[in-house]
């Protein structure tokens, strides 16, 4: 619930009045500011959690497009090099171009959900479930080209969890080819040199989450790792439900000698993910996406692993590996529950030439797919990069330079309240702090997040998140700067790295021609700005009559500041970091002499200090005050108790 806006009379009664109104009005109105005070506590959080929330906006028709009809499932498709975004849907693909405003879609059958949607030579390949009949279509220019039914690209039922992975003219499924045949889950090569599946007794229910193919160094050694969850063997009570694994696979795999293996992956390895703090004794075991940033000079072994792990409370962290370590600990790591020597060659290990697994080896492995070591996150203490009682689902990373060069790993994670945190990692190893900027509306009202792409390239634009939920699809900036007020200290403090001031502004750096000024320190960035202290708040006045009820609202910018209101020398309302809702809100219930005067909202942030509002009350003469009682007060009973009941209940049910 909003309160109404600052510097107005609470609506129970006039902005003033002379003694004697309804004591019930009274009461009404300071039940709803505890019960609005009381639900914005229940969601408070510390200072770990976004310093500011934004609504995006944007622009109907540039920014956002309404789909026209609600759309359940959705998959969308950026080509890198281009500024249009395609949409998969229920029976259509739709084509958003956002700089020109233009959009267009092209019809499938009615029952089919778009589940993938892949550039290929011959056109957009579109793939749905075709009414319980998987099947794929070309997009060629304006043209639909039927290909007819393609088991393995498209589930049966949109809601049925599938991975697909294209590499050149190989295809990788984790889809089953029949609807009521083979409900193991398998991990197959369903287009290349020889079609192979994982054995039935390597996964326990398995819930795919990622799939890449990493060259390695020897075009023999490449590999296919995916990453997914599943059924924990430990039966133990205590024992968490699921395990998180990452799995290895090699790509010139040409199955085995026998007739048990000749069909099947030969080189199938799996380790379990940890994620965990020793230091709070808080274990995630529940792996929820994964995003892989490439090292910017191409050694694969500095890729970066970014995990999201949640734990059966919907705490959240994100913990990162790398693809060194990972391919370290399937090359090193003795097997889980097998104590004989391993037989040569070890299981997993790549062989050259297309050379066939041998049966010995395949059986060790195969009986015992687990290796015994564990992958462990980066760094030194092992632990998450950070966590968090928010319930993160997905997440993407940009790598960008800020204005004086640094390195900075954006990270952007999806709620389950339909948002999106955007959090700050410093790329050079000797600085450790996490810092999450902002929290990010990017729909009008808030709705379940469906699916989203990251654009990063040069030279088609600036840099966009692509959201869709199940009624329109909106393009949101990375460098969201004009969010940010205060001034210079404002625009610093928010410690974003696409944003710096200059010229009076806070403007993004990919807009500037110019360096701009900028400071992501950790503890006081606003001391980088030219003016020591921030500008005073305007002066705002208002007259009231004696005796009458008034309150004073500041707007909560950051959720990371402690804000009090001072009158003389007593602070009168304080409103510490948890303290959630949007205004810190000072109740005057009976104004005496002593309550006029000069009142300071005042934020305290670390070290910065800043004066977000400066009212000043005034005595009113009574008599006009008498002469509005008479239609205020009716007014404001009725008023109260036509409207409490309703906002109660939301309150509560909030």
């Amino acid at each position: 619930m909003t309160p109404p806006p600052p510097g107005r009379a609470a609506p129970s009664a006039p902005r003033a009045r002379v003694p004697g109104p309804p004591a019930r009005s009274v009461l009404l109105l300071r039940l709803l500011l505890l019960l609005w005070a009381a639900a914005a506590s229940a969601q408070g959080h510390s200072r770990s959690g976004p310093r500011i929330f934004a609504v995006w906006k944007g622009h109907v028709g540039q920014d956002r497009v309404d789909f026209g009809q609600t759309e359940p499932h959705t998959v969308l498709f950026h080509e890198p090099g281009s500024s249009s975004v395609w949409v998969g849907g229920r029976g259509k693909v739709y084509l958003f171009d956002f700089p020109e405003g233009k959009n267009a879609s092209v019809r499938t059958d009615c029952e089919n959900y778009i589940t993938l949607l892949e550039r290929r030579s011959e056109g957009l390949l579109a793939c749905g479930t075709n009414a319980r009949h998987p099947s794929c279509w070309n997009l060629v220019n304006d043209t639909v080209v039927p290909l007819g039914e393609m088991r393995g690209y498209a589930p049966f039922s949109p809601d049925e969890n599938s991975l697909v992975l294209f590499e050149g003219d190989e295809v990788y499924s984790t889809i089953r080819k029949q609807e009521y045949n083979g409900k193991i889950p398998r991990f197959r090569r369903i287009r290349g040199e020889s079609e192979l599946y994982t054995s039935d007794t390597v996964m326990q229910n398995p819930q795919f989450i990622k799939a890449t193919i990493v060259h390695q160094d020897q075009a023999y050694d490449d590999k296919i790792y995916y990453f997914f969850r599943e059924d924990n063997p430990d039966k133990n009570p205590e024992a968490p439900l699921n395990v998180s694994r990452v799995a290895q696979l090699c790509r010139g795999d040409q199955g085995g000698e026998s007739s048990l293996s000749v069909s099947k992956w030969n080189t199938f390895l799996k380790a379990m993910l940890v994620c965990s703090d020793a230091a709070t004794n808080k274990n995630f075991n529940r792996l929820q996406d994964v995003f892989l940033l490439p090292d910017p000079s191409g050694q694969w072994r500095d890729t970066r692993v970014y995990g999201v792990f949640s734990n059966p409370w919907n705490y959240s962290a994100v913990c990162v590996y790398s693809l060194g370590d990972i391919d370290k600990v399937f090359r090193t790591s003795s097997l889980k529950g097998y104590h004989s020597s391993l037989p040569n060659p070890r299981p997993g290990k790549c062989l050259p030439d297309q050379q066939p697994i041998p049966t010995e080896t395949f059986q060790v492995a195969d009986r015992h797919p687990e290796v015994a070591q564990r992958v462990e996150p980066m760094g030194p203490l092992k632990t998450p990069l950070f966590h968090s009682k928010y319930h993160y689902q997905k997440v993407v990373v940009h790598r960008m330079q800020a204005s004086h060069g640094e390195t900075y790993h954006v990270l952007y994670l999806t709620t389950d309240r339909g948002t999106i945190h955007k959090v700050v990692e410093p790329g050079e190893q000797e600085h450790s702090f996490i810092f999450n900027i902002m929290e990010i509306q990017p729909f009008r009202r808030r709705v379940s997040l469906r699916a989203w792409t990251l654009r990063t390239e040069c030279g088609v634009g600036p840099r966009k998140l692509y959201v869709s939920s199940q009624w329109e699809v909106s393009q949101v900036p990375l460098d969201l700067c004009e969010v940010y007020g205060g001034g210079c200290h404002g625009c610093l403090m928010s410690r974003d790295p696409y944003c710096g001031w200059d010229q009076g502004r806070c403007v993004s750096i990919y807009s500037s021609q110019r360096s701009v000024l900028q400071s992501i320190n950790p503890v006081e960035p606003h001391k980088e700005c030219p003016n020591p202290k921030p500008d005073k708040a305007p002066l705002q006045k208002v007259s009231l009559a004696p005796n009458s009820r008034y309150y004073l609202s500041c707007p909560m910018e950051s959720r990371h500041a402690t804000y009090s209101w001072r009158h003389k020398e007593n602070v009168e309302q304080s409103c510490e970091p948890g303290h959630q809702s949007p205004n810190c809100i000072l109740f005057i219930e009976n104004l005496t002499a002593q309550q006029y005067g000069h009142y300071f909202c005042e934020a305290q942030e670390g070290s910065y200090f800043r004066e977000a509002q400066h009212w000043q009350l005034l005595p009113e003469d009574g008599i006009m005050a008498e002469h509005l009682l008479g239609h205020a007060c009716a007014l404001a009973a009725s008023l109260w108790l036509g409207v409490l009941p309703t906002l109660t209940l939301g309150l509560l049910v909030h």
